[in-house]
Order: structure tokens, then C-alpha cells, then sequence
């Protein structure tokens, strides 16, 4: 009679365990097994982080194993089960894997395929391709698309947090709890008793330090330092937190009318502005996104201020980055003055000032927000909805969408709602953020999402022209070990274009994230369908580092670069001045945020900066989808490149005051979780 041993491996997050029965039964080419319960005598069965093996034996002989039923059955209580996986030893030695990697809950069944990834071209069995479908069928009921506001991309349908799948929600609540966490940060950074100081001013520059003190943190010390300097106010658009603004300037915008006399005795060169630019040694900043955009009023006691600005850029003698002018709004005109160094110190000083809270704006909407947490969430969507667990381009996905929908829909109903905590602190609160996310749709592209292309795009490639980029540098070496690792799994898979062609799985999945998730937007330029490998490996490694390098690089600096006030004003409550040589330090003070804002700013900051507990980084893949050897190599492969990445950024980074690391694999999460 042939006996099979079955091992089942149960997570390790809490309550993964279970007391419920676990039958399982065995489907075969020539007939299904018998319905087994899987239980040893006076043992504790499927306890967490456990691995239990059976032996079970059959009456006949069941042909090829192909598929794996597991039932639970309620014990007492409501107890869910987390399975990993469960290995079948065949009669004939041979060893299956069954991937599950999900929970079962109540009494339910969960059919489980053997783990090789298979497109539906190779499924010639009717059993196969009848699995295939219902669990297409069921996950479309799970996971439906729904508008959460006109003209946002498509979400999650789910009120709250609490309806979504048990599958794609935290191990723990607790870590991904806005308010609770914003609250412990201020705690933990003793600015809560500020927190309620709302319309209370503080005193000067040095006052904030009552509220920065707590944490030594080498950036933000230099930041507290030397935000004043405008090598520090430049350097920023190149590796802090929102470094994907910056622009080589080809020719000065007609609304901002600077002359070379304005900038004369900034330029270091013996040369006029316009051969400056012509040597591309200029470059510029536009926040034309917050043309018009209302400021927050939701707090009467408190009006709060949205500018405009237009920051030129000149790359000094040393290779520095600095500014040379800035004019405060679009329009030009006597009560729009364009702002210059050689200005009094507090009108220049001001005038960076308001630069960089509009760099905040833009940076928590667009750049963060809209570019890599909506996205994200988008493309989870389109391949839960479309691609079955056995399909290569979900198993080479999943691990790059874990969370991502749930801190999204926690996001909507603590963070970024009606009277959320984006609310209390920041100056696009109130709906702002809404207009901005809507206007910067417009701008929201295919390719300004590919890494290498969006660099082009803003002129900034050159490596010697602009030699200290290493935003740019480490992200082309990390796409480039992305776009391999892309390549060699797609290769395993898709002999031809024509075998992309003919994946009606794959092209519904395309079709899904633009039809739905984009809103059928054309002027995106996504791809409603790929007919080439080389399409599919950009579009696939588009995927995984936006939801990877590309949230690392704009996340993880927040608390760097944002938590000295002065630097990265949330808003501000004095208009932008309309002359020159009438403000003072008491009037930088009253424009800038408020105690209470200050310290909601700073938890919102810190809390942003951290790290999920179980947080598993770029290259790591603990849930083993594929068991293929190929894909196995490939992955110890990519491994390699970004370990040797990882060395030479660290090589780059000693003993320098300002390392950039943000970009460093080991410091990337697989996924947007926080």
C-alpha cells in the first residue's frame, strides 16, 4: 500500500497556531485519498512556528499528486491557522512542495498546488485549470477596486482595516496604528507635553531645540547645525529626502525673469547666467504644483500659508549645489520679488525657508504618497485580482506587496481622511493634499517611473558634471541588480514574446492596473498590454523597485532631514513676504509652525522613519513561492550584486558628515509597509 509522509510548517507570527482539526487529502492523476486528520497522539499539533510530520497510507494507488486539500474544522473556539508550506514525500522518494503562505480561517478548505510555477499554457489537465479559475473567481470577490476619491487612482473596497483579507493584514495591529504611534514617538521624543501648545510660538531658533534634543542622530545634528548654509539647502535636492526635483535648467521660465545682473556676483565662472546654463552648470526647482492650492482652515485660530516658489540652482567652483535666486510664487511682479544672497540675511534666509516647507508638500504627496504608496497598491490589487498563486509573475511579485494595502487603507482612515492627523499639522491639510495629488496626476508617467529614464529626464545623468548625485548612483546600481534578477526569472518562464503574447493571465493584469487602477489615464503612457520580453522585464522591475528602492529613498530620511522645524516647516502662518528688507527674526518665528504643530510634526517624522519589526529587506525572500533550483540560483545571484553594493556605499560613507544611505539594500524594505 503506498504511504506518503506529509510535513506542515506553521508561521511564527503570534497566534499562528491552531487547536482546530487539519484533515488533508491528497489529489492524484488516478483519484484523491482518503480525508485524513492530521494528529499524533498526545502532542500539540500545529503550535506556532512548528513543524509536524504524518505518515499516511493508501488503499490504492492515487497516480501523480497534483493537488493538496487541507480542511480545518473548529476544536472549541475561533482559532485561525497561518500554514507556510507542506512537503509531501511520495512512495517513490520524490518531494513536493506545497506553497500556502496564508491563513485558513473557520471551516474552511484551501486547495494548494505543487509549488512549481506553471503559465496556464502548461496546465493540460481539465482538474488544473479548473483550480486555476476558481481561485481567480475567489480572489476577484476578495479583492475589488473601489474610487476612494474623484479622481484618485483606484483603491482596496474595504470601509476599514478591519474588512480586509485576514491574508494581507499586519501580524500585529499595534505596529500600524497611526495614532497610537505618533503618540508613543512623542512620548519617546519628550515633546509631549508641546503637543497640545497649539498658536503658542516659540521663542527663536535655539527654542526648537527643546524638542530635537532627545534623539542623537548624526544628519539631524548637522541639519540643526548648518540648515542656514546654502551649500546645506542645495545638497538637499540632491540626496535628501525628496531628492527628484532637481532639475538642469536649459532656459530660464518667462515667469521667473531673473537677469544676469541679479546673479552676477554669485556665479564663480567669469561667465554671463546665460553661458552658465549653456555649460549646464544651472539647474532649477519649480513648485508650480502648489499654484493655488488652499491651505488648511481647520483650525479657525490659525491661518495657515501655501506659496509657489521658483528656486535657481548654481553649481559653484567646489561642485557645490547652491541656490542664486528664488522668487516666492509663479507671478511675477513688485509684490513677487525675486529673492537673491546678496539680500538682507533674514529675506534670504526666509526665502529658503519657504522653499523647503513647499519641498515638504510636495514630498509627502506626490513624491511619497501618490508615486509610491498608491502605485503599490494599485499593482497588489491588479495581481491578486488577475494572477494565480502557481503564475511566476506573482510569486516573483507577492513578496513586494506585503502590507502595502493594508498601511494604505490604515492611511485613509487615520492619516490622510476628514479631519486625520495630516490634518493637525500640515498646511496642504484640510483637502490641499487632495488638489495637490489631483494636479500631479497630470504628471504621473510611465516613464517618469523608470529610474534610469526619469534621471534623463531631468538632465541629471552626467556623473561628472554632477559628482556627488548618490541618490542617483546607488538607485542606478539597485535597478540595474533589479532589472538582472527581473530578466534571469522571466527567462525561466517565457521562452518568447510570443509565449508573453498568449498569457491571457499576464495581459489581464496589465489590463487591470490601467483600465482600473489608473482610470484608463492614456496620457500615462502605461502599457495596457506587453507583446516583448525586454517590455515585460522593465515593466516587472518598474514594480518592484517602486515599491522598494524608490519608498526607501523618500521615507527612511524623513526623520534626517525633517525633524529640525526650520528646515521642513508643515506649514507656515505668515503670508510669503511681498518686499524686500522688512522681515526680521521675530517674523520667521511667527511663520513658522506653531508648538503644538511642531511636535505632531515630529512624531509624524520619526514614527515614518522607522522600521516594521519583521521587516525583511531587498534580496531576502523567507517565503519560499518558487522552489525551482533556477530561480533559487537566481535569487542567491541578486543577493551577491547587492551585497557588493551594499559594500561600496559603505565604503563611500566612512567618515563622511553627511552619508547617504537611504539607497543601500540593506536598509530597503522588499515592500511599502510603513
Amino acid at each position: 500500500m503506498p504511504s506518503y509522509t506529509v510535513t506542515v510548517t506553521t508561521g511564527s507570527q503570534w497566534f499562528a497556531g491552531t487547536d482546530d482539526y487539519i484533515y488533508l487529502t491528497l489529489i492524484g492523476s488516478k483519484g484523491c485519498s482518503e480525508k485524513h486528520l492530521l494528529d499524533k497522539a498526545f502532542y500539540n499539533d500545529f503550535e506556532r512556528g512548528a513543524i509536524d510530520s504524518y505518515d499516511i497510507t493508501e488503499s490504492e494507488d492515487i497516480g501523480d499528486v497534483q493537488l493538496l486539500k487541507l480542511e480545518k474544522h473548529k476544536y472549541w473556539y475561533k482559532d485561525d491557522w497561518y500554514c507556510r508550506h507542506i512537503t509531501v514525500k511520495t512512495p517513490s522518494g520524490d518531494y513536493l512542495e506545497f506553497p500556502c503562505y496564508s491563513w485558513i480561517t473557520n471551516d474552511k478548505e484551501v486547495v494548494l498546488r505543487e509549488g512549481k510555477a506553471k503559465l496556464s499554457r502548461d496546465d493540460v489537465t481539465q482538474l488544473l485549470k479548473q483550480h486555476r479559475r476558481k481561485e481567480l473567481q475567489e480572489r476577484q470577490k476578495l479583492y475589488r477596486w473601489k474610487e476612494w476619491h474623484p479622481g484618485f487612482p483606484l483603491s482596496i473596497d474595504a470601509h476599514s482595516y478591519h474588512d480586509l483579507p485576514h491574508d494581507i493584514q499586519f501580524d500585529s495591529e499595534k505596529g500600524v496604528d497611526f495614532i497610537l504611534n505618533y503618540t508613543k514617538a512623542m512620548e519617546n521624543l519628550f515633546v509631549n507635553s508641546f503637543m497640545h501648545m497649539f498658536q503658542s510660538s516659540w521663542n527663536d531658533f535655539a527654542d526648537f531645540e527643546k524638542i530635537f534634543v532627545r534623539i542623537s542622530n548624526t544628519i539631524s545634528e548637522y541639519v540643526m547645525q548648518h540648515w542656514q548654509e546654502d551649500f546645506m539647502f542645495g545638497y538637499q535636492f540632491l540626496n535628501g529626502c525628496n531628492p527628484v526635483m532637481i532639475t538642469k535648467c536649459k532656459q530660464i521660465p518667462a515667469n521667473f525673469p531673473v537677469t544676469n545682473e541679479m546673479v552676477e556676483c554669485s556665479l564663480e565662472r567669469n561667465l554671463t547666467l546665460e553661458q552658465e546654463i549653456e555649460k549646464g552648470n544651472i539647474f532649477i526647482v519649480d513648485y508650480h504644483l502648489l499654484d493655488g492650492i488652499s491651505a488648511n482652515k481647520t483650525d479657525p485660530c490659525t491661518i495657515q500659508h501655501i506659496a509657489a516658489p521658483i528656486c535657481l540652482l548654481y553649481k559653484n567652483l567646489e561642485n557645490k549645489i547652491v541656490p542664486i535666486a528664488i522668487q516666492l510664487n509663479q507671478e511675477p511682479g513688485p509684490e513677487n520679488p525675486i529673492f537673491l544672497p546678496s539680500d538682507a540675511h533674514y529675506d534670504w534666509l526666509l526665502a529658503k525657508i519657504w522653499v523647503r516647507s513647499s519641498d515638504f508638500h510636495v514630498h509627502q504627496t506626490v513624491s511619497h504618497l501618490l508615486r509610491s504608496h498608491l502605485l503599490s497598491e494599485v499593482f497588489a490589487i491588479a495581481m491578486f485580482r488577475q494572477l494565480p498563486a502557481v503564475h511566476p509573475v506573482f510569486k516573483l511579485l507577492i513578496p513586494h506587496v506585503r502590507f502595502t494595502i493594508a498601511i494604505n487603507t490604515k492611511a485613509r482612515e487615520q492619516l490622510i481622511c476628514e479631519c486625520g492627523l495630516f490634518d493637525k499639522a500640515n498646511a496642504t491639510g484640510g483637502g490641499g493634499h487632495v488638489e495637490l495629488l489631483l494636479r500631479a496626476m497630470k504628471y504621473f508617467t510611465y516613464e517618469s517611473l523608470c529610474f534610469p529614464e526619469a534621471i534623463r529626464m531631468r538632465g541629471m545623468e552626467n556623473t561628472e558634471e554632477i559628482p556627488y548625485y548618490f541618490y542617483r548612483d546607488d538607485g542606478l546600481k539597485v535597478w540595474d541588480a533589479t532589472v538582472n534578477f527581473v530578466r534571469d526569472v522571466v527567462n525561466v518562464y517565457y521562452a518568447s514574446d510570443q509565449t508573453i503574447c498568449e498569457d491571457e493571465e499576464l495581459q489581464a493584469f496589465l489590463k487591470d492596473v490601467f483600465v482600473y487602477g489608473l482610470r484608463d489615464n492614456k496620457e500615462s503612457g502605461f502599457p495596457k498590454t506587453i507583446k516583448t520580453k525586454d517590455k515585460l522585464i522593465e515593466y516587472l522591475t518598474l514594480v518592484i523597485f517602486t515599491a522598494s528602492s524608490q519608498h526607501a529613498a523618500v521615507n527612511f530620511g524623513q526623520y534626517d532631514w525633517c525633524s529640525w522645524i526650520p528646515n521642513s516647516p508643515p506649514t507656515m502662518r505668515k503670508p510669503p513676504p511681498t518686499e524686500k528688507g522688512v522681515v526680521t527674526i521675530e517674523f520667521i518665528i511667527e511663520s513658522l509652525p506653531d508648538r503644538g504643530r511642531s511636535c505632531w510634526h515630529l512624531g509624524a517624522v520619526w514614527a515614518l522613519s522607522q522600521f516594521q519589526d519583521n521587516e525583511i529587506f531587498l534580496g531576502y525572500y523567507p517565503d519560499e513561492h518558487f522552489v525551482e533550483k533556477s530561480v533559487k540560483e537566481a535569487m542567491v545571484k541578486l543577493r551577491k550584486n547587492l551585497e557588493e553594493i551594499t559594500s561600496f556605499i559603505q565604503d563611500r560613507n566612512k567618515n563622511k558628515k553627511l552619508p547617504y544611505y537611504y539607497m543601500s539594500p540593506d536598509r530597503i524594505p522588499n515592500s511599502v509597509a510603513v
